[in-house]
């Protein structure tokens, strides 16, 4: 998890297109420039960060869904709850379920939890733009292979289930 650079999924753990959800994990770091100011002598993952967190695995979640065939953006949050702070160190679980899509959006709820505590969780809206309209495709997918969707695609496809 790299806070200051918005590449808040380290890994994803598993992916299930017939059940439409997704699992990820990341490692908040023991140190980032967020923490200087959120806050200074008590380091907290700022809870936007946490939403964003929610979001990027119900992107990477549409990105398999939907073939790597579009790029999806984050619109609106719902219902969006903080139940927990959020340490350096902690091991977050992430999980993706998406609900609903069709003409160009998406709905997924999502959710965090780490040793089994409550984090946070929200539904979120998302817009899927084709990548013929942005020049963000081999972008996304090199990110996409860097984090593991890809490999955990293929898993998914041998018919695998280990995470």
């Amino acid at each position: 998890m790299l806070l200051e650079y918005f590449q808040m999924i380290d890994r994803v753990e598993r992916v299930d297109l017939d059940a439409e959800t997704l699992l990820a994990r990341s490692v908040v770091p023991g140190e980032s420039p967020v923490f200087e100011g959120h806050f200074p002598g008590y380091p907290l993952v700022p809870g936007v960060l946490l939403i964003e967190t929610m979001a990027q695995a119900s992107g990477f979640l549409l990105l398999a869904a939907n073939g790597f065939s579009a790029m999806p953006l984050l619109m609106s949050v719902d219902g969006a709850k903080i139940r927990g702070m959020v340490e350096p160190g902690f091991v977050l679980d992430i999980e993706a379920r998406l609900e609903h899509q069709g003409s160009g959006y998406a709905v997924a709820k999502a959710r965090i939890t780490s040793a089994g505590r409550k984090i946070c969780d929200g539904q979120l809206k998302l817009k899927t733009i084709p990548f013929d309209q942005v020049p963000l495709g081999p972008v996304v997918r090199r990110r996409a292979e860097e984090v593991g969707l890809i490999e955990a695609m293929a898993r998914r496809t041998e018919g695998e289930e280990r995470p």
